[in-house]
């Protein structure tokens, strides 16, 4: 593991790789629009699943495959390098691997344009460790609550 003061500033090593590849990600799709920009977002997205090994690649296989027929008006895309979900240009969900930042476990979260409200205090974010039935069920209904088709 990268040593976590290592770049002056305390991020990690890990963490200044995924803001370089947030900034690439950026440059990748600069003066594109349209189609053009949905293709290379969405090429960039899949790109990010295959690079992925072992459970995390099946996890966010399945993540892929669940919020493309649960929401099929989200637009895939990277979102520091993970694989995401937006709309109207707004990152709602995405799946960050274990092997990202060498954690235990990868989680699905959803940011702040998922309609996931529930009172005060809500969960955003699961720990996903493999994609059973019962899992995949309840990551239908969280992105179907989370992105309602208008």
């Amino acid at each position: 593991m990268a040593d976590k003061r290592s770049q002056g500033a305390g991020w990690s090593d890990e963490e200044v790789a995924a803001m370089q590849q947030r900034a690439e990600e950026l440059k990748s799709t600069k003066g594109l629009k349209g189609a053009a920009k949905l293709a290379r977002e969405y090429q960039a997205c899949l790109d990010a699943i295959t690079a992925l090994e072992g459970s995390d690649r099946a996890i966010a296989e399945r993540v892929h495959e669940i919020v493309t027929e649960e929401a099929p008006h989200l637009t895939p895309k990277t979102f520091y390098g993970f694989p995401a979900y937006a709309l109207d240009g707004k990152v709602l969900v995405f799946y960050q691997p274990a092997s990202k930042f060498d954690t235990r476990y990868g989680t699905v979260s959803f940011d702040e344009p998922a309609q996931l409200d529930d009172g005060p205090m809500w969960p955003i974010s699961y720990v996903v460790l493999e994609v059973t039935d019962e899992v995949e069920q309840r990551l239908r209904e969280l992105v179907r609550r989370a992105a309602p088709a208008g």
